[in-house]
């Protein structure tokens, strides 16, 4: 764990390393933090040796910006439990599995979005968000969340209103409707998250 809010240094190169995994934040790429170019160095070093990275939300918008891809304010936020329509293409089913081609259940917590970097594939959306799930060959940036454990739903939960300063829209979900749900969500994400996961661990190679 390299935590880089807290002052870390980020490393130089990515040889150390089987994959590298980028969790989210409050902050934006597009904020001037001193830690932001050397991790898009960091990712590109990484990708170019074919070493596996993985991105959360902030990690997903780290990885488009990496390669040449842009991060702008989403059309409207996304915050609580939500539903995305897998691809059914053949990188689709790669990642997938049996999801592809049907809805899988996710967590959200984001109003940016990122483009679509050059040579990447878009393997679920839905209507809030097209680029929600997105694979360069053994890489995987997620706008969305599946790392969710009860204890971070609880405590994002009370900055709620910190993060909702207006009558929210549909795609945001109340404290009272996200705990309502999770006990039925949050197995189901797990399963989407085991599927992911599993996929992308088969791309190390066990430098580490």
């Amino acid at each position: 764990m390299i935590p880089l809010d807290a002052g870390a240094n980020v490393p130089e190169r990515a040889d150390a390393w089987s994959g590298l995994c980028f969790m989210g934040g409050p902050m934006s790429v597009n904020d001037g933090l001193p830690w932001i170019a050397p991790v898009c160095a960091l990712i590109r070093d990484a990708i170019e040796k074919g070493i596996p990275v993985l991105g959360h939300c902030l990690g997903g918008q780290l990885i488009s910006k990496a390669l040449g891809g842009a991060v702008s304010r989403n059309p409207v936020p996304e915050i609580g439990w939500s539903v995305l329509e897998g691809g059914d293409d053949a990188v689709s089913r790669r990642w997938l599995g049996d999801y592809a081609g049907r809805t899988l259940d996710v967590f959200q917590w984001h109003s940016e979005t990122f483009s679509l970097p050059e040579g990447a594939t878009r393997i679920a959306q839905n209507a809030c968000c097209a680029h929600q799930m997105v694979a360069i060959g053994p890489h995987l940036a997620l706008q969305c969340h599946i790392e969710m454990l009860p204890e971070m739903i609880d405590d994002w939960c009370a900055h709620w209103r910190e993060e909702v300063t207006a009558p929210p829209p549909p795609s945001v979900q109340t404290p009272e409707r996200i705990r309502a749900e999770q006990p039925e969500k949050l197995p189901a994400l797990r399963r989407v998250a085991d599927q992911l996961y599993g996929v992308w661990v088969s791309g190390l190679d066990g430098r580490a």
